[in-house]
């Protein structure tokens, strides 16, 4: 059923770390071919390229800030120029930008958030879609967070409710495009281990959340990979659309 994969084109955005790296690499792994985004990280992006290619697989980077809505549109644009198409955009760039509380924060801060978690997603979305169409068909997977439904931790409301926003448009996307072939999904990981937390948690803060876990653990990037590789295999997810799979090893079950 993996063999769908062989060829296929796909572009990640946020993919030099974390699980956006993992993803790729996994895509990489099955044959896709693979665009390979990042920002700031060009070096962790690269080794990501080079372990797809040392696994036989085809990649190509693609750098650009997809908080802009020009540069976001280039970065689709360029990759699928480079792909020969596109038939898969994993929508995962994103992050915290740090924890401010709601006394603390301010128009620059709100910005930042919003057009990195939210921007991004609306303007790759529409930025692919003249491709999809070319290609008769395609498929989005977004990256929300647990925090899309628990409301997130301290200082990360706005991060959270960005990620509420991600699921939303999820659901109306689906809705929207449903009838040219285009479906639409999201995975929404828990707490994993990942440098995001080693960038704005702390460890009692990390303690207090795998306590909540019933597996008794934080998950990594790699198990999130199954979900997004779920929602791409056609042959397994064909009639799965408008749905945000959860990945939190029970902390969250909606």
């Amino acid at each position: 059923m993996f063999d769908e994969w062989k060829g296929k084109r796909v572009l990640v955005t946020g993919a030099s770390r974390g699980i956006g790296a993992a993803v790729a690499r996994q895509f990489g792994a099955l044959g896709a071919h693979v665009a390979v985004h990042y920002h700031h990280s060009a070096d962790a992006a690269q080794a990501v390229v080079q372990a797809i290619q040392e696994a036989g697989g085809k990649a190509w980077l693609v750098q650009g800030d997809v908080s802009r809505s020009a540069e976001v549109s280039r970065v689709v644009d360029e990759a699928a120029e480079q792909l020969g198409g596109l038939d898969v955009l994993v929508n995962n760039a994103g992050d915290m930008l740090g924890r401010v509380s709601l006394a603390d924060i301010d128009d620059e801060q709100y910005d930042r958030v919003m057009d990195l978690n939210v921007r991004s997603v609306v303007m790759a979305s529409r930025a692919a879609l003249p491709h999809f169409r070319q290609a008769g068909g395609g498929n989005v997977i977004h990256t929300s967070s647990i925090a899309a439904r628990n409301g997130g931790g301290a200082g990360a409301g706005l991060y959270a409710s960005a990620k509420a926003f991600v699921s939303n448009l999820t659901r109306n996307m689906a809705k929207e495009l449903a009838g040219e072939g285009i479906r639409v999904n999201a995975v929404a990981p828990g707490v994993i281990a990942t440098d995001f937390h080693e960038r704005h948690s702390n460890d009692a803060q990390m303690e207090a959340a795998r306590a909540t876990i019933p597996m008794g653990r934080l998950g990594s990037a790699e198990e999130c990979v199954g979900a997004y590789l779920f929602l791409g295999t056609e042959s397994l997810s064909g009639y799965v659309n408008g749905q945000v799979i959860e990945v939190n090893g029970g902390q969250l079950m909606p």
